[in-house]
C-alpha cells in the first residue's frame, strides 16, 4: 500500500509550487517509508509515497508511459488481486510490459478500455490517472472503501489525497469546521456520514465511485452498488459457493513478493481466514505461516462476561496457534501505553477515533511492523453477514436509528446549550439515517421481515463497516503496515447481500451459513464459538486514567473544547458509577472509558490542526 496526493489547475505555472507537492508527499511517509516521487507536467502535479509488496525494484510512482505524442501516468494506493488475469488478456491485446508490478497493469487497463476498466478490477485501490489524450483526471475508489480518497474542489483547484493531512497542506484548503463537521464528530463519530470529510472544504470520494476533472469541471458518478436480486440457492448450494469463493479470495490476496502473516484472535473470521493461509503456504511449499494477537496486561484478571463481549480470546488463540502450528507472537499492552497513544492516533486518522480500540490497534501494527509488511485481517465478515447482536435484538430492528449510535440523547446533552442549537444533533443524525435507509435496494416481493433484515445489512455494510475500515487502513498505514481484508472481495459482498436471513442463520445461529460453509476448515469448538469483537482493555487504571485526563482539559481555560461541550455535565458524569458502565454509548466496544477518552481526542484535534469553527 501506499500514499498518494496531487493536484489539478488549469492555470497558471505549476512548476512553481514543487516544494508544496513535496511537502504535501511528505505528510504521507509514514503510508509509504520505502519511496518517495513526485512528478509535475502542465496543469497536473501527483505525490507519491510507496510501501513496497510487489515488484520492489521496478515499481516507483508516479508511473509514467509515454505511447508517441500520448503521456498517462498514475499514482496508486492499492492491490489488484486478478492482475495476472489482467496482465495476460492486455498482452494477447498487444501491449507489453516492462514490470511486473500491479500499478503499471492498472494503468495499461486505463490505456486499453478507459474509465471502463473499473469494471474489471478485483481488489482494493485508489488512484489518479492523467490522461494527456483525453488532457483529464480519472479518480476512482474501489468498490467497498477499503483504500480513503478525499479531495477538495476550491475556485478550480482539485486537490486530493490518501488523507486529509496531505490536503491540508494546499493553501486553499483551510481547517475550518462548521455544523455539519461539528455534528459528525459529536454525534455521528467516531463513525462518520460517507462522503463527508468533517473539514468544511472537504469531501471523501464514497466507495463504488469514480471522478472525472477536466477543463470543463468536475463530474462524479457511481460505477458499482449493492443491488437486490432473488437468491436461487438452497442453504447447501450457498454453502458450498461461500467455501469456494472465500478460499479464492484469501488466496488471491496471499500473493506477495513480501512475507504475509495473519491477524488471530481465535474467533471465527479470523481464525478461518488463518486456516485458509496456512492451507495455502502448506501446499505451495512457502513455510510456516507467522500469526499476531493482542491483549493487555492483567486483562483476564478485569474481564467480566457482558452481552456484547461474551468470553475472553486468550484461551481460544492458544487452541488455535496448536491447531495449526503457526509461528505466534504475542502481543501485550499496558495501560500507560494506551493513555499516551491516544493523540497519536488521532493524528493517524486526522480525527477523534476509537480511543484505546485505535491506540492499541496502532501499537499492534508497529510490533506487527517489526517482522512482516503484509498482514491479512477478518474485518467485514459480522457486517456482510449479520454477526452484530443488533442484528438479532428486537429492540435494535426497530430503534429508528443506527443501532451502534445507542445513546444519541447523553451525547446530545454533553453540548453546550448554544452548540446544541446551532448543530441540532439527533436533528442531524435522524436525516442522515433516513438518508441511509432511502438508499436501500429493497426487492419486490420481499416480506416485511426478510426487508427489515435487507434495510439492517445494508445499514451496516455502507454505514458501520467503513468506520472499521478507516480504523484499519489509517493506524495500519500509520505504522507502514500493508493489511488486507479478504472478507470485503466485492464478489463475497454482493452474493452474500442477497441470501435470505432464514439461510444466513443456518442452525439458528449467528453467521450459521458462514459457519456451514467454513465445515471442516476449523475445529468444531472455534467453529461455533459466540462472537467477540476486537479486544479491549478492562483495566480500571484505564477508566481512572482517561477521566482524569479529561478532567485536565475542563481545568485548561485554553482547552479549545471547552467553548462547545457542557463542563458541568461531563463533570458529573465522571463522578457517577455511570463511566465505569458496560452500556455502550458507540458500536460494542465504547462505554464509559472510551467516552472520556473520546473527548480528550477531541480537543487534541482541535489543537494540534489549529481548527477554525465558523
Amino acid at each position: 500500500m501506499c500514499g498518494i496526493t496531487g493536484f489539478i489547475q488549469w492555470n497558471g505555472d505549476l512548476t512553481q509550487d514543487s516544494r508544496l507537492l513535496v511537502k504535501m508527499t511528505e505528510t504521507l511517509a509514514h503510508r509509504g517509508p520505502d519511496g518517495s516521487g513526485t512528478w509535475i507536467s502542465g496543469p497536473c502535479a501527483f505525490g507519491h509515497r510507496r510501501l513496497s509488496v510487489i515488484d520492489p525494484e521496478n515499481g516507483a510512482q508516479p508511473m509514467i508511459i509515454h505511447r508517441e505524442e500520448e503521456v498517462y501516468a498514475i499514482v496508486y494506493n492499492g492491490e489488484l488481486y486478478n492482475a495476472g488475469e489482467l496482465k495476460k488478456e492486455l498482452s494477447s491485446r498487444g501491449h507489453s510490459f516492462r514490470t511486473t508490478c500491479d500499478t503499471e497493469v492498472l494503468l495499461v487497463s486505463y490505456m486499453e478500455w478507459g474509465p471502463d476498466c473499473l469494471e474489471r478490477l478485483n481488489g482494493i485501490f485508489a488512484f489518479a490517472i492523467w490522461d494527456s489524450v483525453q488532457e483529464q483526471v480519472f479518480l476512482a475508489r474501489d468498490r467497498v472503501g477499503v483504500k480513503p480518497l478525499f479531495y477538495s474542489y476550491v475556485d478550480g483547484t482539485l486537490v486530493f489525497g490518501s488523507e486529509p493531512k496531505a490536503i491540508l497542506q494546499h493553501p486553499k484548503v483551510e481547517p475550518v469546521v462548521g455544523p455539519e463537521g461539528l455534528a459528525e464528530v459529536f454525534i455521528v463519530g467516531p463513525a462518520r456520514t460517507p462522503g463527508h470529510g468533517v473539514f468544511r472544504d472537504l469531501a471523501e470520494l464514497r466507495p463504488g465511485r469514480a471522478m472525472i476533472f477536466n477543463r470543463e469541471g468536475l463530474r462524479t458518478y457511481t460505477y458499482w452498488k449493492l443491488e437486490s436480486r432473488p437468491h436461487e440457492d438452497d442453504e447447501a448450494q450457498t454453502a458450498a459457493y461461500l467455501r469456494e469463493l472465500i478460499q479464492d479470495t484469501v488466496e488471491r490476496q496471499l500473493v506477495s513478493d513480501v512475507p504475509v502473516c495473519s491477524l488471530l484472535s481465535g474467533g471465527l473470521d479470523s481464525s478461518a481466514l488463518s486456516a485458509l493461509a496456512v492451507q495455502y503456504y502448506t501446499r505451495t511449499g512457502q513455510g510456516q505461516v507467522h500469526t499476531y494477537s493482542v491483549d493487555y496486561v492483567d486483562n483476564d484478571k478485569h474481564f467480566k462476561s457482558h452481552a456484547f463481549q461474551p468470553g475472553a480470546d486468550a484461551p481460544w488463540i492458544q487452541r488455535m496457534q496448536e491447531e495449526l502450528k503457526s509461528k505466534h507472537h504475542w502481543i501485550e499492552f499496558d495501560t500507560p501505553e494506551l493513555v499516551n497513544t491516544l493523540e497519536l492516533s488521532t493524528e493517524k486518522r486526522d480525527l477523534p477515533g476509537m480511543a484505546d480500540v485505535d491506540a492499541s490497534l496502532l501499537l499492534f501494527c508497529q510490533e506487527i511492523k517489526k517482522g512482516a509488511t503484509v498482514a491479512i485481517s477478518g474485518e467485514a465478515a459480522d457486517e456482510i453477514f449479520g454477526g452484530y447482536p443488533w442484528f438479532h435484538r428486537e429492540e435494535a430492528l426497530q430503534s429508528g436509528t443506527f443501532p451502534w449510535s445507542v445513546a444519541p440523547q447523553l451525547r446530545s446533552e454533553l453540548l453546550s446549550p448554544e452548540i446544541r442549537e446551532w448543530i441540532s444533533p439527533l436533528e442531524y443524525l435522524a436525516d442522515r439515517y433516513s438518508d441511509a435507509v432511502a438508499e436501500v435496494p429493497l426487492l419486490e416481493g420481499e416480506d416485511a421481515g426478510q426487508a427489515r433484515m435487507r434495510v439492517m445489512s445494508y445499514l451496516n455494510i455502507t454505514r458501520f463497516m467503513p468506520t472499521l475500515l478507516d480504523r484499519k487502513d489509517r493506524m495500519s498505514m500509520g505504522a507502514g503496515l500493508e493489511v488486507r481484508v479478504p472478507y470485503t472481495d466485492h464478489r463475497l459482498i454482493d452474493y452474500v447481500f442477497n441470501i435470505p436471513w432464514s439461510i444466513k442463520t443456518a442452525g439458528g445461529r449467528e453467521k450459521g451459513i458462514l459457519r456451514k460453509a467454513l465445515e471442516g476448515v476449523l475445529p468444531q469448538d472455534v467453529l461455533y464459538r459466540k462472537k467477540s469483537p476486537y479486544p479491549k482493555t478492562h483495566n480500571p487504571n484505564y477508566l481512572s486514567a482517561v477521566r482524569q485526563r479529561m478532567l485536565h482539559v475542563l481545568e485548561d481555560s485554553s482547552s479549545p473544547i471547552l467553548p462547545l461541550i457542557d463542563a458541568a455535565k461531563i463533570r458529573e458524569l465522571a463522578a457517577s458509577s455511570e463511566a465505569s458502565s458496560n452500556l455502550p454509548w458507540f458500536g460494542q466496544l465504547m462505554s464509559g472509558p472510551q467516552l472520556f477518552a473520546y473527548l480528550t481526542q477531541v480537543n487534541h484535534w482541535l489543537k494540534a490542526y489549529k481548527i477554525s469553527i465558523k
